[in-house]
Formats: structure tokens, C-alpha cells, sequence
């Protein structure tokens, strides 16, 4: 085990230094940049911009920016953020919690709806629930989350009235109920594409084990139906499932920079949007580089899950 955990590590470093080389080029080369107001306003003499230009460090080359950001970024500085001169792992922290409230609220959301799911499909194969439930899973990998999250706005909030279209909580503040309220839709539209993914792969690995022979002889033995499905079945069928939620909980982060824009969710996606259009190079920089390094620690995670959950794999 720890000699796996040594081998993926050192997998991981050259990893994480060819993503932030590529991820600082093309930052660097998107058209604009974070002097961009400056230049666009009449009052401000071009002296003015040069000095600015200075000040940031944005004169010099950009193997010299990348060089300066990388050597001040392994030591924990993640400088400070062009749009307000706050630290950037300050801005980052204060927004964190927004998001993993959000994040473990769509996960608890997609496991409810995916694993019942998946079991029922697999045990009905074939049938009527079968199939609507592979077109609910298509639908729900197809839709674009932007346009979800547009139409639950629109009929039950806005419509129907139901719960609150935007935000983390009510202007003055309110208690759990109000701060559930706020959650319900943001949750539901981040969960719906992992549900729908995920009730697939359980149903699959559902269908492999309730094939083996075991579970034949174990309904032969009189065991109740129900017991050999929690029991037997889904905790063998488990294994994949798992490896593939923990590595999607990292993509649940990135993925709610579009939900968190659409119901103004204070995370690190909204940050993330707010800096891209500011074209913020530090705290682009920090968000794509701890979202990578979350994707290759709990790519680690899962494989270690597996091979906790399999025996076959520990040899």
C-alpha cells in the first residue's frame, strides 16, 4: 500500500507541473488581460499604465512571470488577487465553505437517487423500469446544466414560487430552513448528470454479480431476496461505484462554477467566474491548481477504496 502511495505521488508531481506550465500559457495568451479596464478608460494616461504594468510584474517574460508564480506557489504564497489586493488563499478560504456545502449536498442528492435506482434497474432488467430509467439517465447526462438550472429557476421558483431562485440564504439572514431552501435547487441540478451516470455503472456491476454463482446459491439456501440484494449483491457491486464517486467528487468542485453563476452561489465557482472575467491570473492560477490536485489525490483515494474493497486487487 505505501509503496503504491509513493509511486502515484511521484505520477502525480511531473502531472501537476505540465498542468500549471499549460494552464499559465493559455491564461496568458487569452486576448485582454487584467489591465484591460484601464486601457478602455480615456482618463487614465498611458505613463499611468506602464507603471501598473510594472507594479504586477506583467513587463517581464512570461517565463519569468511562470518562474517567480511557480517558486512563490510551492512555498504557499499565492499572491494576491489584481482585482481588490487581498490574498488570494484568503479569497479562496472564504469562499470555500459555499462550495463544499454545496458539493456534499449534490452528492448525498445523486447517491440517494442513483443507487435505488440502479439496484432496480438491474434487478428489472429488461422491463418497463429499465428502460425509463436508461432514458432518464440519458436525459440526465445530456442536458446542459446551465439550461437545468434556467428551467427549475423559472417554473419552481419563479413560477410556482416553491423555493428561493438564487443565492446561499435571504438578505438579513435566516435559519436552517432558510439555508436548506436555498440549497434544494443548486443541489438537485449538480447532482442530476452524477445521478444519472452513476445509476448506470451500479446497474452494470449489479447485473455482473447477480450473475455469479454465489448468489444462486445463496437464494437456494432460502435466504430473503432482500438480504442477498443489500447484503451480498450490492456489496460486492460497490467497488466500482465507489472509485468512480470518489474521483467524481473532485469534478463536482469544478463543475459548480455554471451552477454556482446561474442560482449566485457564493463559492469557488462564482470566484472563479468573477476572475476569469477580470482575467485575475492569481486566482485563476490557485483555483485550476488545488482543483488539479484534488482530481489526483482522490484519484489515489479510489483506487486504495478499491483495492479495500476487493480482495483481488491487494495481490
Amino acid at each position: 500500500m505505501l509503496t503504491t502511495v509513493l509511486r502515484r505521488v511521484g505520477q502525480g508531481v511531473p502531472v501537476m507541473l505540465l498542468v500549471s506550465v499549460l494552464v499559465f500559457a493559455l491564461l496568458h495568451a487569452a486576448p485582454g488581460g487584467p489591465l484591460a479596464v484601464y486601457l478602455e478608460n480615456p482618463g487614465v494616461r498611458p505613463e499611468d499604465i506602464e507603471r501598473l504594468r510594472r507594479a504586477l510584474g506583467l513587463d517581464q517574460s512570461l517565463p519569468t512571470q511562470y518562474a517567480r508564480w511557480l517558486a512563490a506557489f510551492v512555498q504557499g504564497d499565492w499572491g494576491f488577487s489584481l482585482s481588490d489586493g487581498r490574498p488570494v488563499a484568503t479569497r479562496m478560504l472564504e469562499r470555500l465553505p459555499a462550495t463544499l456545502e454545496l458539493a456534499g449536498a449534490s452528492l448525498v442528492v445523486a447517491l440517494l437517487a442513483a443507487v435505488p435506482a440502479g439496484i432496480a434497474a438491474a434487478v428489472r432488467r429488461g422491463r418497463w423500469f429499465d428502460r425509463a430509467a436508461g432514458v432518464l439517465a440519458l436525459a440526465g447526462v445530456s442536458l446542459p446544466v446551465f439550461w437545468f438550472g434556467l428551467v427549475l429557476q423559472l417554473t419552481i421558483a419563479i413560477g410556482l414560487g416553491w423555493l428561493p431562485s438564487s443565492g446561499r440564504s435571504a438578505a438579513f439572514g435566516g435559519g436552517l430552513a432558510d439555508r436548506v431552501s436555498h440549497l434544494v435547487l443548486p443541489a438537485i441540478v449538480l447532482a442530476a448528470v452524477h445521478a444519472a451516470a452513476w445509476s448506470r455503472y451500479l446497474r452494470a456491476s449489479m447485473i455482473g454479480v447477480l450473475s455469479r454463482r454465489f448468489i444462486t446459491a445463496a437464494a437456494a439456501r432460502g435466504i430473503p431476496r432482500g438480504r442477498i440484494l443489500l447484503r451480498h449483491a450490492l456489496r460486492n457491486a460497490a467497488g466500482p461505484l465507489l472509485a468512480v464517486v470518489i474521483l467524481d467528487a473532485a469534478l463536482v468542485v469544478s463543475g459548480a462554477v455554471v451552477t454556482e453563476s446561474v442560482f449566485a452561489w457564493p463559492g469557488l465557482g462564482a470566484l472563479f467566474t468573477e476572475a476569469l472575467s477580470r482575467r485575475d491570473y492569481p486566482v485563476l492560477m490557485a483555483f485550476l491548481m488545488v482543483t488539479s490536485v484534488a482530481v489526483i489525490t482522490l484519484n489515489l483515494a479510489a483506487d486504495l477504496a478499491h483495492r479495500a474493497l476487493d480482495p483481488r486487487l491487494r495481490g
